[in-house]
């Protein structure tokens, strides 16, 4: 076992801890719920809202109104899977300040009903329908299956509430996803989307653009709701390279004294040895001394060689009876609160999505998830706030490249992901950012601190308000968006468009490890590809805009995570993040949006996968990549030609092929080539 070797997190984001996200108001609302209640009239509402937040509960605020006082017949709440349908049992609402009191009939909570999702619960749906009853609760199958039964008509003037809604899409093979598109088309329902990750793994929409433009927003951020909490006060986010066997590495980076989920890798995976048993079995032997198994609640019964007792729950054993035994003593209510209950939890399909454990101090994650929402969901099993836990953190344990595998490509396949999400929760996790152009007109907004003498006339400004968690960023040359839809996309959507970058191979592969890499190419070509394709219906002004806007938030989160780590790749202090990016605006001489566009988006991640990585096995990753590595796509050369052109208008000459600036002579090139592949016919009409 490698026990020299450490997690170095690639982020580390300290809170304020100032109590806010958890106090209620005179109607039992906290603050994001409370937020959400004030849109409660919009036909079309989308939550965007951490876990641990308090959706489900907010979901019950507003559809008691719409039942109460906006004449909808019915709600019918649609949840991804049966576990997440106790989210929304009864809820004594009155206690706490509200009018109402929120009851499903338990007959409607079709999540605990038995039999298949497409017999006998579609036919409960369809009298549900027809009953005078006023909430059901089904999963997503279920519901698709009665939509195909029954037609979007059969549902008019009811609410359709849609939980972790990150499982729609706008691909025409998402059953769910043409559902809703036909529902909003008829506009006969209300529809309420709720989730804390509105992007997908596969980087395909959720909702068509002309749909999404019919819902108002209700954003919630991580920073808001973990700096308001009592307890917690740190997150890392980090990833960590091992060799040989996972199970040989694991206590390099797993301690026995904190509260542990460990998700085991799918046995169809690399980093599986296809015995997840022998697996769960080697980690349980690494830990102690097994000492039986606890008759009521079936957990592992562990002595460490400190004397202590860990409690283990295996929800990886094939024993279906056991395993619903382990399964049931760790949802069981009267065990909520009680720390001591369990110590780990050893799982592979489960205990991610909608599971609660407040606990959890760290997510342990063996190999590269499906998807940058899944670990998105699996962060935020540890981010819960409980008394006595002050920090948590999660880890991605991730098998090196070596030389010798058939599938090394999958390999750096893998890492490449692991570093695309762990740049993505970086961005999640910041405060959020309002940028504008700095000019003469320019001024300071009230409720935001400048710093040390306060507001500058004379020079571009950095204001933080506490409060809310946001920046005012003021940048010299920055675009302002001009349509609504635009304005929308730069203050809610900025970090679906970071994902999307961050999941394009060709950036992250270029971004680290391309030695010749001139940054332009990524921040202005490749980022402005990704807004044209995922925004066509903006104008070209707007979707400069946009590209501006997202490559500043992702730029001023790497440069200010670098002032932060320092030398130690540890926070120096509480507000790091907050300081790193004062000071690297401060420290540049003017903040300006051809400064941003300088810097390589990856640099930052590369540092530390050059810390955490073998060097043997970061040079074979390099090599993959320049393998593949190929010269200009007419695509490429169209959209460097259309940069030329503007430059052209900006400075009244082309760009020049012996310019000392690499970007210059980029363009000059990318301006001769689109010209020869226009004469060849290579491009469309």
């Amino acid at each position: 076992m490698t026990d020299e070797k450490k997690s170095i997190p690639s982020v580390s984001v300290s809170y304020a801890r100032n109590g806010s996200s958890t106090k209620a108001n005179e109607l039992g609302m906290r603050p994001m719920q409370e937020r959400a209640y004030e849109r409660r009239g919009e036909q079309y509402l989308l939550i965007k809202s951490p876990p641990a937040s308090g959706k489900s509960r907010a979901l019950m605020f507003i559809a008691l109104d719409k039942l109460a006082n906006q004449g909808l017949k019915q709600a019918i709440i649609v949840v991804p899977e049966k576990s997440i349908g106790a989210s929304f049992n009864d809820e004594p609402l009155t206690k706490f300040g509200f009018w109402a009191d929120w009851q499903v009939e338990p007959k409607w909570n079709l999540c605990n009903a038995p039999g298949s999702d497409n017999g006998g619960k579609v036919n409960s749906l369809g009298a549900f329908l027809d009953s005078d009853d006023k909430a059901l609760v089904c999963t997503h199958a279920t519901f698709r299956f009665a939509v195909d039964k029954f037609a979007v008509e059969k549902f008019d003037g009811r609410l359709i509430a849609v939980d972790e809604f990150h499982h729609v899409s706008a691909d025409p093979d998402s059953k769910l996803g043409q559902h809703l598109g036909a529902f909003i088309a008829r506009d006969k329902v209300h529809v309420v989307a709720m989730t804390g990750s509105y992007f997908r793994g596969d980087a395909v929409p959720v909702l068509a653009p002309q749909d999404e433009a019919r819902f108002d927003t209700v954003t919630y951020t991580y920073y808001e709701q973990l700096n308001g909490y009592e307890y917690l006060k740190q997150l890392d986010i980090g990833y960590f390279f091992y060799s040989g066997s996972y199970a040989d590495d694991i206590l390099a980076v797993l301690d026995p004294t904190e509260k542990t989920i460990i998700h085991i890798p799918s046995v169809n995976s690399r980093e599986s040895t296809k015995d997840k048993i022998k697996e769960v079995e080697h980690i349980i032997e690494a830990l102690g001394d097994w000492q039986g198994t606890d008759p009521i609640t079936g957990f592992q019964l562990v002595k460490t060689p400190d004397g202590r007792t860990l409690r283990i729950a295996d929800l990886v054993d094939d024993d279906a009876g056991r395993r619903d035994k382990v399964s049931a003593a760790l949802k069981d209510p009267a065990q909520k609160n009680n720390r001591d209950h369990v110590d780990i939890i050893i799982a592979l399909g489960m205990a991610k999505e909608g599971f609660d454990w407040i606990w959890c101090e760290h997510a342990l994650t063996v190999g590269y998830r499906s998807s940058l929402t899944e670990i998105v969901q699996i962060i935020g099993r540890a981010t819960r706030d409980a008394p006595g836990k002050t920090r948590a953190r999660f880890t991605n344990l991730i098998a090196e490249p070596d030389a010798s595998e058939d599938a090394v490509t999958e390999a750096v396949n893998d890492t490449l992901k692991a570093i695309a999400a762990s740049l993505l929760m970086e961005q999640v996790l910041a405060p959020r950012f309002n940028f504008t152009p700095k000019n003469p007109q320019s001024g300071p907004v009230e409720g935001f601190d400048y710093g040390e003498g306060g507001y500058s006339a004379d020079k571009p400004n950095v204001g933080f308000n506490d409060e809310t968690g946001q920046f005012h960023i003021e940048i010299k040359g920055l675009a302002e968006p001009k349509s609504k839809e635009a304005a929308r996309i730069c203050t809610e959507d900025l970090n679906e468009v970071i994902a999307a970058f961050v999941q394009d191979k060709t950036a992250i592969e270029r971004g680290l490890f391309d030695e010749e890499l001139i940054p332009e190419e990524l921040t202005q070509v490749r980022m402005g590809k990704i807004i044209k394709d995922k925004y066509p219906e903006l104008d070209e002004e707007d979707q400069e805009a946009v590209r501006q806007h997202a490559i500043a938030a992702l730029n001023i989160t790497q440069k200010a995570k670098q002032v932060a780590l320092g030398d130690d790749d540890h926070p120096s202090a509480n507000t790091a993040l907050i300081d790193g990016v004062r000071k690297f605006a401060m420290d540049v001489r003017e903040l300006d949006i051809d400064l941003i566009d300088r810097i390589n988006p990856f640099g930052e991640a590369y540092a530390i996968l050059a810390k955490t990585m073998r060097e043997d096995s970061l040079k074979q990753v390099a090599a993959v990549i320049a393998a593949k590595r190929t010269s200009l796509t007419p695509e490429e050369a169209k959209e460097l030609a259309v940069r030329a052109s503007r430059f052209k208008k900006d400075r009244g000459r082309l760009p020049a092929f012996d310019a000392q600036d690499p970007w210059e002579r980029r363009m000059a090139e990318g301006a001769v080539a689109f010209m020869r592949f226009k004469k060849e016919g290579r491009y469309d009409g």
